[in-house]
């Protein structure tokens, strides 16, 4: 019985050893697996993919018919786009360029961009700036505290300008902020919230109740949950620093009451264009009102809409009361001050009954919509995707799930037939493609607000993402006006050359109710945070003529299918340049 006990308890032994073996080996399979896969992805990025292999792509569309097997045999060397450059540019003209060829493109080729496109989009810094988040920010702010007070979002006291960090926000961060604008005091709530203002907040708080640590910066305190740290802000050290935040916005035929106009003016013997912005910052009002020696101070109104500007020459005269133009055209300037009458937002309070998507090509303007939106409605728009640079300046609805229907909108790049019926209705955004390839070739290596170098233009990235992201703007429209249910096609360009209309005709889509106050407000808040600054290239043109053959087929194609579907066609300045 001893004996046969242990042969078992050997053979049980050896049954576990053989066991433990097979286990380790199946997981170093799968390990080796797994790696080989993501090397794969990897090489389908930013860098291209290698000729051989692009090759068991290139087989896939010779399979389905987009190109000729005999490009196979002789692929030209140094080719690094996704699905080869070869396999977008050879095939027939007459047979690759028309609706049939781009509305049933391979999944394949939808897939690898898509990787392109996500595998950037999840950057929230420019690449050449990538080396600047490892640096401490250091700088010791300076003005002085004031204590901890009560924050009600619907009747703000700093009602000045606002701006969000989610990520790296501190104390000197706001400060700084605040008094660029010509604020006197900075509030800091949550954490990441900064408030600017020329009055202190009237209800006091204790001070344990302000115990939000700073986004970025370990160890300070800004503000609570409905709390705000509050600062003075230090002076400028340079009144041109102040001046130089000041905008000329034109000539405009006075209105017939200047004093119901606008809530609040000045007259002054030898009046300057300083001393009214500066008096106009202080009243916390975005508009300084120049005639004669009056100073006005207020809000673009019904009234007052800024919208007809006339000929500078009428106002040549007006800091002389007795001017032939009588009195009858003021100058109008920008103050530092922020309009805030649009720039509280949330989120719907009751789920949406209707799913809407804002619908675009990457680089058409899909963030700068988002702004006008959100400021027009109230309501935060969501996101198809996450980027953490708009969740951190601002778009809180990038971190919401995008089903939750709990925004006006949602973001969304995708053009399959899934992902397009999944929405019950649509604002699809077109824009010139010549204009959103090079945003999103910007947008690519030097982030939202940024410019790619010439170093990136001149590289072979570019020829591979125009041959790549070409046909995608034109599959984009083709694949949303056939499965799309209910549409408003807005063009960019005529939405910024008609903000106004045009925004009203998206909130109406949107069935949303605002009032003519707020759409002015949004258009003095037009550019938002997201305007690219820098000095841009001129008389810049990355295109080479076989870029632009190859473009403006495509607007032909897109122009003849919007019309087809009784939309009005492509602005002219799209077609053949």
């Amino acid at each position: 019985m001893a004996k046969a006990f242990f042969r078992l308890q050997k053979f049980l032994r050896r049954t576990q050893f053989l066991l433990f073996f097979l286990t380790a080996a199946y997981l170093m399979a799968g390990s080796l697996l797994l790696l080989q896969r993501t090397r794969l992805v990897i090489q389908q990025g930013s860098r291209g993919t290698p000729a051989n292999q692009a090759l068991p792509v290139l087989e896939e569309m010779t399979r389905v018919g987009i190109i000729d097997p005999r490009t196979l045999q002789s692929p030209r060397p140094g080719a690094r786009l996704l699905v080869g450059t070869d396999a977008l540019q050879e095939p027939a003209l007459d047979q690759r360029h028309s609706p049939h060829w781009l509305t049933s493109r391979n999944s394949e080729l939808r897939q690898l961009r898509r990787r392109w496109f996500h595998h950037f989009s999840s950057d929230q810094e420019p690449l050449q700036t990538a080396g600047l988040k490892a640096m401490k920010h250091t700088t010791e702010h300076k003005g002085t505290y004031m204590g901890c007070f009560t924050h009600d979002s619907r009747e703000r006291t700093l009602k000045g300008a606002v701006f969000y960090d989610l990520r790296k926000m501190t104390v000197a961060h706001c400060q700084e902020a605040c008094a660029e604008r010509a604020y006197s005091y900075a509030g800091l709530a949550y954490g990441a919230e900064c408030y600017c203002g020329n009055t202190l907040p009237a209800a006091a708080s204790k001070p344990e109740e302000c115990n939000s640590e700073c986004k970025g910066e370990k160890g300070s305190v800004c503000g609570g949950v409905n709390r705000l740290s509050v600062y003075r802000v230090e002076e400028l050290r340079a009144g041109a620093r102040r001046r130089r935040n000041v905008i000329y916005r034109g000539c405009f035929r006075a209105p017939e009451n200047l004093t119901d106009t606008f809530p609040a003016s000045l007259i002054q013997p030898n009046l300057t264009v300083e001393m009214c912005s500066e008096f106009c910052s202080k009243k916390e009002f975005p508009l300084a009102v120049i005639r004669g020696q009056e100073c006005y101070c207020g809000y673009p109104t019904g009234r007052f809409p800024l919208r007809d500007g006339t000929d500078g020459l009428r106002c040549s005269g007006t800091h002389n009361a007795s001017s032939a133009a009588e009195g009858k055209y003021c100058l109008v300037y920008q103050t530092p001050v922020q309009d805030t009458r649009c720039t509280d937002r949330k989120f719907l309070t009751t789920k949406s009954k209707v799913f809407v998507a804002l619908s675009s090509f990457p680089g058409a303007g899909n963030t700068w919509a988002r702004h006008l939106i959100e400021h027009a409605t109230g309501y935060y728009t969501g996101s198809y995707y996450f980027d953490g640079a708009l969740y951190n300046k601002g778009f809180k609805g990038e971190k919401d799930h995008w089903r939750s229907r709990r925004t006006i909108c949602v973001k969304t790049h995708e053009s399959g037939k899934t992902e397009i019926e999944m929405f019950d209705s649509a604002i699809l955004l077109i824009r010139n493609p010549y204009k959103s390839l090079m945003a999103e070739f910007n947008r690519k290596y030097a982030g939202h607000l940024g410019y790619a170098t010439d170093r990136n233009w001149k590289s072979k990235e570019w020829p591979d993402f125009v041959n790549s992201y070409a046909s995608w703007w034109a599959s984009h429209v083709l694949e949303w006006l056939k499965y799309g249910k209910r549409l408003l096609i807005v063009h960019y360009e005529d939405l910024k050359q008609s903000l106004i209309p045009k925004l009203k005709e998206m909130v109406e889509f949107l069935n949303v109710t605002v009032t003519e106050d707020r759409l002015l407000c949004v258009e003095n808040n037009r550019d938002g945070n997201f305007k690219r600054s820098g000095a841009k290239q001129k008389n810049f043109e990355p295109f080479t003529q076989e870029m632009k053959d190859l473009i403006n087929r495509y607007i032909l194609t897109v122009d003849e299918a919007l019309r087809g579907r009784n939309f009005s066609g492509l602005p002219r300045e799209y077609v053949p340049r």
